[in-house]
């Protein structure tokens, strides 16, 4: 299969995943006319219909849901090949992973230190640090606490931050309290486990006010429905950070305190591979501490980059 075509099939799981054209392109750092049109020519080869969508919400139809599985298992068995290709040349590549968001320079950073593959397999958290741990992964971009890199025995270097802030209906667009604010909780702690930990700390600590959901709607239009319901203005999570908001809401800064969500390269404590550590060290450089440290940032307590002062 031509590379063109595989990278078709990354742009169908990657809209399967997200359920969302805008985060699917903004995951593949691609522009959302590009994705769209990609998926249209894959229909097309294809013969099949993947999705169904309107202008407020995607879909599988039953024909991309039945080829989701295998699309997955292609392209990781593609990835195998390129793995087993790079030893055989004596130039394995480091194997990177991550959450939704990746520096958009990391292949300008790290081309000239290392070969350097970005894993299809985009998983939570808490997945990717344990891919880490046991080998699946060389380096993973996630959320961690302390307590995760000591139970899995890694390490975590400061690569980003988002600064989060609310989601509103209405006109104002002047700052909101964190008291004042929303944050959803999701009943699947298996796809929301580190947003949960993350939230639930966040409530306790800011007074912010939890709201259990359970139907998907920490990102996506589901987020938004919350937020028309809601009489309070709605934490917006890292995932949809970069997601344009519908015309009928309003971006709020959050203060008092700020709040700050930390990405860490993830990298085992024992790791010593000059290519690893190099592809570390490139990302690293000149990252800075990117506001978390600011008189009113927030971060919570397990946060890596939390000061204890």
């Amino acid at each position: 299969m031509a590379d063109v075509e595989l990278r078709q099939l990354r742009y169908f799981v990657a809209v399967a995943e997200e359920l969302n054209f805008g985060r699917a392109a903004d995951r593949l750092l691609i522009a959302g006319p590009s994705l769209s049109q990609q998926i249209k020519a894959l229909e097309r080869d294809l013969g099949v219909r993947l999705f169904d969508r309107d202008r407020r919400s995607v879909s599988l139809t039953p024909a991309g849901a039945a080829l989701l599985p295998h699309t997955r298992a292609l392209l990781e068995r593609a990835d195998d090949l390129r793995l087993r290709a790079s030893r055989l040349s004596g130039s394995q590549a480091v194997r990177v992973g991550y959450v939704n968001w990746l520096p958009p320079d990391l292949t300008s950073r790290t081309a000239a230190v290392a070969q350097v593959h970005v894993d299809a397999w985009v998983a939570p958290s808490h997945t990717q640090a344990a891919r880490v741990a046991d080998g699946s992964l060389d380096l993973a971009v996630c959320w961690v606490r302390t307590e995760d890199l000591e139970r899995l025995g890694l390490r975590a270097e400061l690569i980003g931050a988002d600064r989060l802030y609310a989601v509103a209906k209405g006109v104002d667009t002047g700052d909101v309290l964190a008291r004042d604010t929303d944050v959803l909780i999701d009943d699947d702690v298996t796809a929301w486990a580190s947003w949960n930990v993350y939230a639930e700390e966040l409530a306790r600590i800011t007074g912010s006010r939890a709201v259990q959901i359970s139907d998907g709607g920490v990102t996506g239009p589901a987020f938004f429905d919350h937020v028309r319901r809601s009489r309070r203005p709605i934490l917006n999570c890292p995932k949809g950070q970069t997601t344009s908001l519908p015309p009928d809401l309003v971006r709020r800064e959050v203060v008092a305190p700020t709040i700050h969500w930390t990405w860490s390269l993830v990298l085992r404590e024992s790791e010593n591979r000059p290519g690893v550590l190099a592809v570390v060290d490139a990302l690293r450089d000149g990252v800075g501490d990117l506001g978390i440290h600011a008189p009113d940032a927030w971060l919570p307590e397990d946060d890596p980059y939390a000061r204890s002062d």
